[in-house]
């Protein structure tokens, strides 16, 4: 009998910011059949709390730097408020979820990032993934629901990239499911011209995505992303998608696929 498809999909802050659009997302997510794992971000909301509480906010090259005070707004946000509302919302829809950080069931440990040539502060890489509980869950019809925070395995909490938690997941996973990784955005997938919101690039592959990175057609924001999903299918991810969240539940749709 061959692997079943596990469903590994991550959400950002279109859909979480959006109170509307995130309980639309999380009815149709509960239809979805099969196994599925469920990925979200939050920064904007870390954000607006940082703001209100009089807590500076500091980025370089769009990534966060997370010092003492802004981790506990982070942990608090991510792994609080947002993960708990997902949820809850889930239950609403008779689909039985668990919350996770990367603490929880030893799930996600990461090395704190190296202070040069940036000091990002409390901010984790990835370094080992435990599926051992997630299968339990998974195999039992449970569904994780994981937020952007991991461990370092001696008590310290650490901030860590919500598409590069996803995309390792996805890789942990593939060794006992056909894994599809889904990183659902504002846009229908990666565009040709940033300008023309309907040139999409339908197919990105290990081969040419040099090529598209050297035209600076895939830059800056969408860096990440692209090398989070070439990592993934070069490490047995089945496909991953980038896109609107229609394409999870419509095939008709445009959205941009990356494969071997």
């Amino acid at each position: 009998m061959g692997k079943k498809t596990l469903k590994v999909i991550k959400i950002g802050g279109d859909i979480i910011n959006d109170n509307e659009a995130l309980l639309v997302f999380l009815k149709d997510f509960s239809n979805l059949k099969g196994p599925k794992l469920l990925v979200h971000g939050g920064g904007k909301s870390a954000t607006d709390l940082a703001q209100k509480m009089g807590v500076e906010v500091k980025m370089i090259d769009g990534r966060r730097i997370t010092d003492v005070h802004t981790l506990d707004i982070v942990v608090m946000m991510y792994a609080g408020k947002i993960n708990k509302n997902i949820v809850a919302n889930l239950q609403a829809n008779q689909c039985n979820a668990i919350g996770f950080s990367g603490a929880d069931g030893n799930s996600i440990i990461s090395t704190k990032r190296p202070t040069t040539p940036v000091d990002f502060g409390f901010a984790g890489d990835v370094n080992q993934v435990n599926t051992e509980v997630l299968e339990l869950l998974i195999n039992q019809n449970i569904t994780p629901v994981f937020c952007a925070i991991t461990h370092d395995k001696n008590g310290q909490l650490l901030n860590t990239n919500a598409d590069t938690i996803a995309s390792e997941l996805a890789i942990a996973l593939a060794k006992t499911y056909q894994t599809e990784l889904y990183f659902c955005f504002e846009k229908i997938g990666v565009l040709r011209d940033i300008n023309n919101e309907f040139s999409v690039i339908e197919s990105i592959t290990p081969d040419n995505v040099q090529e598209l990175i050297q035209n600076k057609i895939i830059s800056d924001g969408m860096l990440p992303k692209i090398q989070n999903s070439i990592n993934a299918v070069n490490h047995k991810v089945n496909k991953v998608c980038i896109g609107k969240s229609e394409m999870i539940f419509n095939p008709f749709t445009h959205f941009t696929s990356i494969t071997k």
